[in-house]
Order: structure tokens, then C-alpha cells, then sequence
């Protein structure tokens, strides 16, 4: 099944759950743009799928015109970028009525429109709350079939886990056969405060390297993309305290500004990097 052929799943306009899904998508969205970062630094990629759900509606102008139509529908994205104000994506689903919006479309969306978020290592899913909370109201026969359509392990309906377990120290996720009827391995939940306090494995093996590379080539720092972001942006919004270090270190500027006019510090603050903020704050960084 393609996701353009996925099933619509309606839910009330004032589904208080499914909105409490979302809200917790937007709050841990960092882990997902972390992951995303490194993933653009590997050689092999690691990932089998990332992807984010956004709420989408017809302007008042184009619904007027479509009174039978769905006010609001969530639809997925990828081949994402991400400057700390707006993701920007490509339309991966075939709206059910929405006029203004098509598959295939590239998307600019404010961070508040997102919906969910979702990435996939080995067949194992991180993320996906609002997906969950869907499963959790499915049958099992039901989350079966669903998790089969999609070809990931969901796991335990009820469970979201942000970050492989390798990451926090935790046991890996034993393989299991996919789309059992009883659903994921039993497991309990993860533990967000360790998640939360656990720099990215990648950020710490490349360090040594990164210290190298700069005491070779000063300016590598100072090159910048497409956007404006030299490599001290990067790994401020990527929430790399490691990275961010050994740059200051070096003596990148802390308060040089993107083209969209963000510092490290505020690409940091975008998302809560906490340490990255008291890092840059102690080189300066206002």
C-alpha cells in the first residue's frame, strides 16, 4: 500500500486526546530534528523512514466552494528541512478533499501546524503520538493490519519512545516477528528524563574528529549553507553540546546570524536544548 492509498481516520474537531498527542509531538519534535541532523552527516544511512504530519485546511475563499468537504486533514511529509522557524516538506499523501493541496507538493509549514513526527531505525518506529493514540483505539486484528500496511513495528500500543534505547544505555529491542497478532514485545515506557539528559551517541564519537578537523582548517567552521547557517548553527539546532563546544572552543562567534536571523542561541532555544543555551551563554551568546 502506498501513502497515497492509506485509510482516512476522522476524528472529532474536538477530540481533547488525540489534541494532547499532538501537543507532545511539537514538545519533543527536537529529538526528531536531532536525529534528522546526524542522518544528513551519515555516510550510510541509518533511517528507514522520517517523517512529520501537518494539519492542512482550504482557504475561507476555496471552502466556500467545497461546503461537504473536510475543514482540517493531516497529512504526511518528507525530504525534510527545518531553520528553526518553518519545516518545509513534500506531500507524501493524496488529500481526501482539500482543494489547495496536492501529493507531491514541496510545503513551507510554521512549527505550530505540526502534527506529529516519526522515524524509523531497523524496522523499530520512534515517535508517532498521535499514531499511537489511533492504535490504542483499534482492535487487535485492526493494529495488525495496520502495522502490516505500513511494514514497521509499532510496538506496544500505549508506548511512544523518542530515541533508540542503545542511546540512554537501555537493552536493544530484540528482534521479533513483524505483524504478529499480539502486537509489539511487551516493554515498559522509556524514560524521557534519561532521553532528555543523554547527548546523541553521534555527537560524542565525533568529537575527537571535529577537533581535529578544525585545528586543520580554522574556516571549515565558518562556511555557511544555503540558509546562512555555518557549523555552529547547525549543531546549536541539532542540540549537539559536543559539537557546540569544541566550535567555541575554536573560536566560532556565538552571535552571528543566520539568514533568517537567528543566532545559535535562539536556533538552540527553538527547541529547548538547555545545555547547547548555558553552553553559548557561556561564550557570550545573548
Amino acid at each position: 500500500m502506498t501513502q497515497s492509498q492509506s485509510p482516512i481516520f476522522k476524528s472529532p474537531g474536538d477530540d481533547t486526546e488525540m489534541e494532547q498527542a499532538a501537543a507532545k509531538a511539537r514538545q519533543t519534535f527536537r529529538y526528531f530534528w536531532r536525529e534528522m541532523a546526524w542522518e544528513q552527516r551519515r555516510i550510510i544511512p541509518g533511517l528507514d523512514l522520517a517523517t512529520v504530519k501537518a494539519s492542512f485546511s482550504d482557504p475561507p475563499e476555496i471552502r466556500a466552494k467545497n461546503p461537504h468537504g473536510l475543514d482540517v486533514e493531516h497529512m504526511w511529509l518528507m525530504e525534510l528541512e527545518f531553520d528553526g522557524k518553518q519545516i518545509q516538506g513534500t506531500l507524501i499523501n493524496s488529500p481526501h478533499s482539500l482543494k489547495s493541496f496536492h501529493e507531491g507538493d514541496r510545503v513551507t509549514i510554521p512549527g505550530k501546524q505540526l502534527f506529529d513526527w516519526m522515524y524509523v531505525v531497523a524496522g523499530n518506529v520512534y515517535g508517532g503520538f498521535t499514531v499511537d493514540l489511533m492504535r490504542s483505539r483499534m482492535t487487535k486484528g485492526e493494529r495488525a493490519q495496520h502495522d502490516k500496511a505500513w511494514g514497521f513495528d509499532f510496538g506496544e500500543a500505549g508506548t511512544v519512545p523518542l530515541v533508540p534505547p542503545e542511546y540512554i544505555g537501555d537493552p536493544a529491542l530484540k528482534k521479533k516477528k513483524l505483524f504478529s497478532i499480539l502486537g509489539g514485545a511487551k516493554s515498559p515506557p522509556q524514560d524521557y528524563a534519561k532521553v532528555a539528559a543523554a547527548e546523541h551517541p553521534m555527537s560524542i564519537n565525533m568529537r575527537k574528529s571535529l577537533e581535529q578537523a578544525l585545528t586543520k582548517d580554522p574556516q571549515m567552521a565558518l562556511q555557511t549553507d544555503d540558509r546562512g547557517f555555518n557549523l555552529l548553527h547547525q549543531l546549536s539546532l541539532a542540540g549537539s553540546w559536543d559539537g557546540v563546544d569544541v566550535c567555541l572552543k575554536h573560536g566560532v562567534d556565538p552571535k552571528v546570524t543566520a539568514l533568517n536571523g537567528m543566532t545559535p542561541f535562539a536556533l538552540a532555544k527553538c527547541l529547548g536544548w538547555k545545555r547547547v543555551m548555558e553552553r553559548l551563554q557561556q561564550a557570550g551568546a545573548t
